[in-house]
């Protein structure tokens, strides 16, 4: 028991230090998991999962600086279109941060678009393939050239594939830029737009500096907080200890003033 407590507090410890490379719900649960804690969801609820959102909702959540994603099967044009439009309002225009993840959503949906493409353009060889892997491994075990053959075979398909798919996002990308850059060059070119835009790149700067203070501070004080438990059940286990110590110390002093009781009874003269 002390010694999960021990291993899930370093961690926690570790990730605390930095927060930006570990999944800070899975740190905490072991920790909680490693105290003995019950109903764990009622004290710490899970991520919400996420699922896909229109264009308008995305929208929002890059004005309120939430993360958002794109998925598979989406109708990626409109997706990208309606962000392109998006970037022309002055509210985007002026907000660096808003821009970027815009800009990033959109590439993720250049990615699927590629992936999904070659995905139908190699749909029949796909299929072959899976069959012939499927056969092979039917008939039972395949020998060691068969295997080699087979990876082989695997590994040259697949690079077909990533080099089909890696023009394709070159086009696509070359697209999106070409419309972006009509966008942007709208304002590129007014020094007055210019200056609104630094100075909204150094505000961004600055709540952004202000939120990772803010959130240091939030998991700085619940790392206390879960420290201070595992001090506390600490001292429990101590307490108990000592009590279970002393308890037997008063039994064995008990056993010996009896035992010397009996002594004293048979060194006495008899009659």
């Amino acid at each position: 028991m002390s010694q999960r407590i021990t291993i899930a507090q370093t961690e926690l410890q570790l990730a605390t230090s930095n927060p930006q490379l570990h999944d800070m719900y899975v740190i905490y649960r072991k920790m909680y998991e490693a105290l003995g804690i019950k109903d764990i969801d009622k004290i710490l609820p899970p991520p919400a999962p996420t699922e896909p959102k229109d264009p308008a909702l995305e929208h929002i959540d890059a004005l309120t600086q939430k993360s958002f994603q794109a998925f598979r099967n989406q109708d990626h044009q409109a997706h990208m279109t309606a962000h392109l439009n998006f970037m022309e309002t002055n509210l985007v225009r002026n907000n660096p941060p808003v821009m970027v993840a815009i800009q990033k959503n959109c590439l993720e949906h250049i990615s699927l678009m590629g992936q999904e493409q070659v995905e139908m353009e190699f749909a029949e060889q796909i299929q072959q393939m899976q069959q012939k892997t499927q056969m092979m491994q039917q008939q039972g075990q395949m020998n060691p050239q068969m295997q080699q053959q087979m990876q082989m075979e695997t590994q040259q398909f697949s690079m077909k594939i990533e080099a089909r798919k890696a023009v394709l996002i070159a086009e696509m990308t070359e697209e999106f830029m070409k419309e972006e850059k009509r966008i942007t060059s709208q304002y590129d070119s007014d020094p007055l737009l210019k200056l609104k835009s630094r100075e909204v790149d150094l505000k961004a700067m600055e709540n952004d500096r202000k939120n990772k203070e803010m959130k240091a501070r939030e998991e700085l004080e619940r790392a206390k907080l879960v420290q201070d438990q595992v001090s506390t059940d600490k001292k429990l286990e101590q307490n108990e200890e000592l009590a279970d110590l002393r308890a037997d110390t008063s039994i064995e002093k008990q056993e010996m003033a009896n035992e010397n009781r009996l002594i004293l009874a048979n060194m006495k003269p008899k009659g």
